[in-house]
């Protein structure tokens, strides 16, 4: 229904936009005729009008929705309203209306769709977002090994209700986020444009963002591709992790593919790949773990100015004031981090607060100007080609000749039981290779 609510009536052009993903089509006021185009439809004052719509989609099998818009033109006004169609059998999590009350007593209406129970995702059906999902706190989402998850241009995940956050408070619980991949039957995200021009093209959809106050949040066997940020976890509350990663692949990120901001993350058998500034960003401090992890930025969508790790303890505020955060501990166990550039670690570091680091047996490209003989630096290979299998078609497996062969230290191997087995499922013998994916 559209409404007119002024005190007089108006005169409105009405078009529906054409859609090469099906045919549309639009029936105005009780009209017999169906058109997609109608000339100043008059609406009386405080009246309106019925718009009835049908869709049939074509045989194409890459789409999950189907999307277009209905165009208003009311004298230099132009109004629009989006139409969402689901096309494919799948499970569907579109915007809803959520009512909240602001500080002046006024409704606000935030569009999401709400998970506010503990909910789990199978593998049965495709599951496809449109919008925000927002798991509420006090709840959490499980989603199980071989799901697949499909993002409409700019969705995303908030783990945690961003609009309860603010400086004086901070939700506790605030949403949990499980996943239970495994090894060959993992979980996917990724656009949910299936042709092949959109296979491995980055930004398609937005980021699954860990809010302040969550908590318990683990992903086993994911694979996270082809967004803008691939995992984003705010500010850390309570005494555990943010979010713990495991055997998780993420690549082709349009921006960044792990980004912590104050944050507390670990991550053991990861490979982060291809992303349009970081790979890694440790920003404003907080407390990192890295253990067998390999971090390959090889973007070739545009020129790339950003190394591929970040390691930050401060930020600059609305005013222009510099804040500091310390950099408890960034620590990398038997990790490489490789790329085009000729240094792919960034330090941004400020002498007032806290700056600590420590690179453990890897295999690492810096700044030659850069001062390894300290204690941050423990038996590292600095500035060799780690010797990627084929880089440039996404398989960072290790080759014979890659000096990351046996060059791990069996130490850290042994300190986590799940790094006893790389990434594709190889077992680790007493001489382990440096990265994610060892060698059989």
């Amino acid at each position: 229904m559209v409404y007119n609510r002024n005190s007089f009536s108006i005169n409105t052009d009405i078009t529906l936009i054409g859609s090469n993903q099906g045919s549309f089509r639009m029936t105005v006021d009780g009209s017999s005729a169906t058109t997609n185009n109608i000339i100043s439809l008059e609406i009386n004052a405080r009246d309106s009008a019925f718009i009835f719509l049908e869709v049939t989609p074509d045989n194409s099998p890459n789409e999950y929705i189907l999307t277009t818009q209905v165009i208003f033109n009311t004298g230099n006004n132009q109004q629009s309203v989006d139409l969402v169609a689901p096309y494919r059998d799948a499970y569907f999590h579109i915007l809803k209306d959520n009512l909240f009350t602001n500080t002046n007593g006024e409704i606000i209406n935030y569009r999401y769709y709400s998970i506010d129970s503990h909910t789990t995702w199978s593998a049965d059906k495709a599951h496809v977002v449109y919008g925000s999902i927002v798991i509420e706190p006090d709840a959490s989402l499980t989603i199980e090994e071989g799901t697949k998850v499909y993002f409409h241009n700019n969705s995303g995940i908030y783990v945690g209700n961003p609009i309860l956050v603010n400086s004086s408070n901070v939700p506790e619980n605030n949403g949990s986020l499980i996943i239970n991949g495994c090894l060959g039957n993992e979980v996917t995200f990724q656009g949910d444009r299936l042709d092949e021009w959109y296979k491995d093209l980055p930004g398609q959809w937005g980021s699954i963002t860990f809010v302040p106050g969550s908590q318990n949040n683990s992903i086993n066997y994911a694979i996270i591709k082809n967004g803008t940020v691939g995992i984003r976890a705010d500010s850390t509350v309570g005494n555990n992790p943010v979010v713990e990663l495991n055997n998780t692949i993420i690549r082709n990120m349009s921006s960044i593919g792990i980004l912590g901001q104050g944050s507390w993350i670990t991550a053991n058998n990861c490979l982060v790949s291809n992303c349009g500034q970081y790979t890694l960003a440790c920003n404003i401090g907080g407390e990192y773990s890295f253990k067998h992890c390999t971090f390959a930025n090889y973007w070739y969508y545009n020129a790339r100015n950003t190394p591929s790790i970040l390691l930050n303890n401060y930020y600059e505020d609305t005013q222009g004031n510099t804040r500091i955060r310390e950099l408890k501990d960034a620590y990398f166990g038997n990790c490489i981090i490789a790329g085009n550039l000729s240094t792919e670690v960034s330090f941004q570091k400020n002498e007032g607060a806290n700056f600590n680091y420590n690179f453990d047996h890897c295999l690492i490209k810096l700044d030659p100007a850069e001062e390894t003989n300290t204690p941050n630096y423990n038996n590292c290979i600095i500035n060799q080609n780690p010797a990627f299998t084929e880089y440039l078609e996404g398989d960072f497996s290790l080759t014979e000749i890659s000096p990351a062969i046996d060059a791990a230290d069996p130490n850290i191997t042994i300190s986590e039981s799940i790094l006893m087995t790389g990434l594709s499922g190889n077992t680790r013998d007493n001489n382990p290779d440096i990265g994610a994916l060892e060698n059989p």
